[in-house]
């Protein structure tokens, strides 16, 4: 886990380059704006931008251990333009990660905080990653003060459901 002053560009690349994981999430704050200049992802010592979060993803793709699971739970990693279908999440699928969970519009911490745990609980429960985001966007529209689709509605499965 790369927490606070850990999440640094550096040591993402070194996780890529040298572990390699098949779930990655990056709990971060991110920026759609249509180039790639002015697309990114907030890390501890700055901004991880498009063509770097490409490169990340390249580090392991010959890897025996690949990023099978990329997790942006930013505000709007699926917005995307002409240019970027489906933004930082079609990036990181075309890029070689086998699915990418992005989101189409800014969330709420807490519901985000809420769909990544139930996620994981359900993928490890052996759901496929389309039932288990099914299954974690129904159980926080069960929630009170979570049921409106604004909370569970942004988040998009990208690439292989399985």
């Amino acid at each position: 886990m790369l927490l606070d002053r850990k999440f640094t560009t550096d040591n993402l690349r070194s996780v890529f380059r040298d572990r390699g994981c098949s779930l990655a999430l990056m709990a971060t704050h991110g920026v759609f704006r249509g180039s790639a200049r002015e697309t990114f992802l907030v890390t501890y010592d700055g901004r991880l931008y498009m063509n770097q979060l490409e490169e990340l993803i390249r580090l392991g793709k010959y890897r025996e251990k690949q990023v099978d699971i990329l997790f942006l739970s930013a505000c709007q990693t699926a917005l995307g333009d002409e240019r970027a279908a489906l933004g930082l999440g079609g990036l990181a699928v075309r890029t070689g990660v086998r699915s990418a969970i992005a989101t189409l519009w800014p969330v709420d911490d807490r519901a985000t905080s809420e769909i990544v745990t139930r996620f994981c609980v359900n993928l490890k429960a052996g759901s496929s990653k389309a039932e288990a985001l099914q299954n974690a966007r129904k159980k926080l529209m069960d929630t009170p003060g979570y049921s409106h689709p604004a909370y569970w509605a942004p988040f998009l499965l990208i690439g292989s459901r399985l």
